[in-house]
Parts: C-alpha cells; sequence; structure tokens
C-alpha cells in the first residue's frame, strides 16, 4: 500500500508539474490566430472584458486561462482603449504588451484642398467604419486635411473636429494678415480663398491669383471666375461639360460674372495655403489672368495685354483641337 501511494504522488506531482510547465509555456508560446485580427477594446474596458474580445475573436484559446496569465506575468500596467491588430500567430504575452502598449490601429479619412462640401459629406457617410447620420457641413467650415478616427466613432464627431480645425486655423492666419489684404473679416478671406482654389491648381500661383482678385475688389471690377458659375449649379462637383452662355449670364448670389463684389458664401473648401494666399497677396497691379497651355497662368496688367495673352491660348486650343 506504501509503495501503491508513493506511486500516485509521484504521479500526482509529475501532472501537476506538466499542468505548471504548461500553464508557464503557454504564456510566451505562438497563439491560435491564423491572420491578423483587429478588435476593437472599447473605453473603461476591464481586463476581463479584453479577454473575452480576444477568445471571440480567435486570438486566444480560453479567455480564463489568458486572464490569469496575464494577472501573473503581465505586471500592473492597465490596458488601453482602442482598434489593435494583433498579428498571427501572437501569443499571450504578446498580445497584453499590445493592449498595454496602447499602439491602436490608425485610420484616416483625407479631405482634399478645395473639395465642396457636399463632397465632404458623401465622403463620410461612404466609410463604413463611421457610423450614424451628419447633414451636408456648412461651405468652407471645413480644413483640408487627413484626420485619424476609430472604427465605430460617429460621424459627427469627425466632422466637429474638421470644423474645429478650420476655425482654429482661420483665427491663426487672420491674427497675422498682411496690411494689403482686401478681406475685412474672416469670412470674406474664406470665400476669396475658395475661389483662389479652385482658380488655380498651383501653390506658386496661389499669391498672385489673390492679388489679382483684390485688385478687381478695389477697382469695382467682376472678378468673372468660372468656378462662382459652376457652384449654384452643381454645389461644387464638377459640371461635366462646357459653361453654357446663359450659365454666364445668370444672376444669382454666387455668379461673379453678373456682379461685382464676393459671392455671398464660399465656394468650396479651401486649403491653409490659399487662405494664407488670402491673407498676404502678391504686390502686383495685374488685372487678368489666362491659361497659359502648361497648367499655369500668365498674368496681364493691361486689357490690351489680356487680350494678347487671350489669342495665345486660343491658338493653343485650335493646336489641340479643342476648338
Amino acid at each position: 500500500m506504501r509503495r501503491l501511494g508513493c506511486i500516485i504522488l509521484a504521479v500526482g506531482l509529475a501532472v501537476a508539474a506538466f499542468i505548471a510547465f504548461r500553464f508557464v509555456v503557454g504564456w510566451t508560446e505562438q497563439g491560435p490566430a491564423k491572420q491578423d485580427i483587429s478588435i476593437v477594446v472599447p473605453d473603461g474596458a476591464t481586463l476581463s472584458d479584453a479577454a473575452v474580445l480576444l477568445k471571440r475573436s480567435g486570438a486566444v484559446l480560453s479567455a480564463d486561462a489568458f486572464l490569469t496569465r496575464a494577472k501573473i506575468f503581465g505586471g500592473g500596467t492597465s490596458i488601453k482603449a482602442g482598434e489593435f491588430v494583433i498579428p498571427a500567430g501572437a501569443s499571450n504575452s504578446d498580445i497584453l504588451s499590445i493592449l498595454q502598449g496602447g499602439k491602436t490601429l490608425t485610420r484616416l479619412i483625407t479631405i482634399p484642398e478645395g473639395m465642396p462640401s457636399i463632397l465632404v459629406h458623401e465622403r463620410l457617410m461612404a466609410n463604413d467604419q463611421l457610423t450614424g447620420d451628419i447633414p451636408v457641413p456648412e461651405e468652407g467650415s471645413v480644413l483640408p486635411d487627413s484626420y485619424a478616427f476609430d472604427k465605430g466613432e460617429r460621424r459627427a464627431a469627425v466632422l466637429a473636429r474638421m470644423q474645429a480645425a478650420m476655425t482654429k486655423e482661420l483665427a491663426k492666419l487672420w491674427a497675422e494678415r498682411a496690411p494689403n489684404t482686401v478681406a475685412k473679416s474672416p469670412r470674406e478671406a474664406i470665400i476669396l480663398a475658395s475661389i483662389v482654389e479652385k482658380e488655380t491648381a498651383l501653390p506658386s500661383e496661389r499669391q498672385m491669383v489673390a492679388g489679382v482678385y483684390g485688385n478687381r475688389l478695389r477697382t469695382n471690377m467682376m472678378l468673372q471666375a468660372d468656378p462662382t458659375i459652376i457652384y449654384p449649379i452643381t454645389r461644387g462637383k464638377p459640371l461635366g461639360r462646357r459653361i453654357r452662355k446663359s450659365e454666364i449670364a445668370a444672376v444669382n448670389d454666387y455668379n461673379t460674372y453678373a456682379m461685382v463684389g464676393l459671392p455671398k458664401g464660399p465656394i468650396a473648401n479651401p486649403g491653409r495655403l490659399s487662405i494664407a494666399a488670402v491673407l498676404h497677396p502678391a504686390q502686383t497691379k495685374a488685372l487678368y489672368f489666362v491659361a497659359d497651355g502648361k497648367g499655369g497662368h500668365i498674368f496681364a496688367d493691361t486689357y490690351q495685354q489680356h487680350n494678347e495673352n487671350v489669342r495665345k491660348w486660343f491658338e493653343i486650343r485650335r493646336a489641340r483641337g479643342e476648338l
């Protein structure tokens, strides 16, 4: 009986040792995930909550085993909230380090310079990682940039950050404005900057274009900016065809071919450089500009010079077969 008791004790100790060994090894051995897994740990989630999420996603074999090992081997550092990527085969130890380190997955949504608000709305609504509905934001209220967001975040919160960024940037640029700017208020700066943004794609031209429009406004000349014809027709979306004579003559709150001064509001969401150009325009006598056939524009001080530049532009277009 004594011999049998010793055998049972030895077997028990061996089993216990094996279980202990497996428990320790299970902390660092390769995990079950066959591919990278994304999990979202909500604000206020506990380690126990995270363990359940990890089990459901297939990142660990057992929530209880992960939790117990994490409490014993993981130290006292709390886990962070956010979206995390768990690499394929990550061990329990690797996973806890990821959750404690707080290096969350970065998701970005980009608003290009000059994008009108109707397209900002469409872009936000089309992103299936965001939730909730939003109205079309006020034109000119969004600062073009790339914005980080969390999976499942409300669209209203992301839009609010975009608008807060514009408010902050506009206040900064307005405080630093040059004395030769024609803008009398931050709103006028945004309106004119939106026109500058749509008139030229070359950063090097923005201050010159702003200078031309400033000169026109000071002398009560019409701005005659083509994008202001298009905006009331499409709300800033591409027209997709040539502008009609009737549209050039149309009287409304935006068409600067039929009015003196600025439109009643912005025609797009201008970027930092266009706002800065309006608030720091080039010192110039130019009153006119026309395309140069190379992606930019050629500027003129007099109507006679401008007509010659227009003649050259039409020659280029005829040579291209556009006329």
